[in-house]
């Protein structure tokens, strides 16, 4: 069957139903394929974001746990920074998509599940719509524009020659566990090679009985398996967890997430890249959720705007020059500290996380958000001159 639209979404994450509601919104004709049989069928990510992005974005605090504190663990070293207030969250990721979801269906952009956009369709190098395979059989879209929020496969950018593989990237395992108790205010991050020869592990809680255990590994620094690394670290009880009581795992999450900034390029005539399609993630903790929801928004936008211009690249670069002027100078920044941050040893990394100890939380969250303007590197560095805070802002500005 064939079926006309304005804008084809591919992907029904966080940037693709943040896409397809603002392009709606702006009174576009909208349809959203997504892959699997629901939106957050398969949990992806571990959902760790900040409440302040949360707060800007309108989603809603009973969508997320608050975190006050930030926990550092090496194999000889032990950090733990606490706040006053709550600045970091744990999202409910599969209520927060939903609810991304149903504001697009509000909006009135048509959300198709189990659906698979299997081929693109081109005109005088165009992208000019898509191919799918649903439940009611096989379909054809013609449109001017497509938005890939496909995430790290980044299916429709390859397909259209605007996009290749990722060099590098982590890939994550992580279990969702009951556990007798957890601190439902402190967040766990572990380093050391017992954890992640290239990576970390981490425990976010939900709640004090409900936490994500997991495991990241760089690629291709290291090709250890991150759900292997998991199990030894559950086997083995290793600390933190030695201080949960029982913990019984109640779902699996593993994902990929990019590594390497952002794409050279994320328009081209009929086609914008958003999410993790385009490199949109902070790399000192490989979150990107909020980055997702901004710039789909913004694609919605622009490309509802730049169908008047039958969606050519020169109208879509609006989104382009908007989003890398917002974050592009940041991530470069924080690969550099995570670049120096992969090769550690255990010894360097008991160290390392001593730098975090006089940090005050406000100061930690800037820094771990990657927002990393000369203002606040330079307060960073004049009040811990005897740690490495020096050192990060002369590595992070040169």
């Amino acid at each position: 069957m064939a079926s006309t639209y304005d804008v084809a979404v591919v992907g029904g994450g966080p940037a693709g139903l943040a896409a397809a509601q603002s392009a709606a919104k702006a009174g576009a004709r909208v349809v959203l394929f997504e892959k699997d049989e629901a939106i957050a069928h398969s949990v992806r990510t571990s959902g760790v974001s900040w409440i302040d992005s949360m707060e800007s974005l309108g989603i809603p605090g009973s969508l997320y746990n608050p975190i006050a504190n930030y926990r550092f663990v090496s194999p000889s070293n032990d950090v733990m920074i606490s706040g006053s207030t709550p600045r970091s969250c744990v999202l409910d990721v599969r209520a927060t998509y939903q609810h991304l979801a149903f504001l697009a269906a509000e909006a009135g952009a048509t959300i198709m599940v189990k659906s698979n956009v299997i081929n693109i369709a081109k005109e005088n190098g165009a992208v000019t719509g898509v191919k799918a395979s649903t439940p009611a059989g096989d379909m054809e879209v013609k449109c001017p524009l497509v938005i890939d929020a496909s995430g790290f496969s980044t299916s429709v950018g390859r397909k259209a020659g605007l996009a290749g593989e990722w060099r590098r990237y982590g890939v994550g395992a992580e279990y969702e566990c009951y556990c007798d108790h957890a601190d439902s205010l402190t967040w766990t991050l572990m380093v050391g090679q017992q954890y992640s020869e290239a990576g970390y592990a981490w425990v976010f809680p939900l709640s004090k009985n409900r936490v994500r255990i997991g495991v990241g590994i760089g690629r291709p620094e290291s090709q250890a398996d991150p759900l292997g690394k998991l199990h030894a670290v559950l086997e083995k009880r290793l600390k933190p967890l030695d201080a949960l009581g029982k913990i019984q795992p109640v779902e699996l999450h593993y994902g990929f997430i990019p590594n390497e900034g952002p794409r050279q390029h994320s328009v081209a005539d009929g086609l914008l890249m958003v999410g993790d399609s385009a490199g949109q993630s902070n790399p000192l903790v490989l979150e990107g959720i909020r980055y997702a929801i901004e710039f789909g928004r913004l694609a919605g936008e622009v490309g509802a705007r730049s169908l008047a211009h039958n969606a050519s690249k020169e109208s879509l670069a609006d989104y382009e020059k908007a989003w890398k002027a917002r974050v592009a100078a940041k991530i470069a920044s924080a690969l550099k500290v995570q670049s120096r941050w992969i090769g550690l040893s255990d010894g360097e990394w008991d160290k390392e996380i001593g730098i975090l100890r006089d940090m005050s939380a406000d100061e930690f969250i800037d820094f771990i958000k990657a927002d990393f303007t000369a203002a606040k590197m330079m307060k960073l560095a004049f009040h811990h001159p005897k740690l490495a805070a020096r050192q990060l802002f002369n590595m992070v500005l040169k």
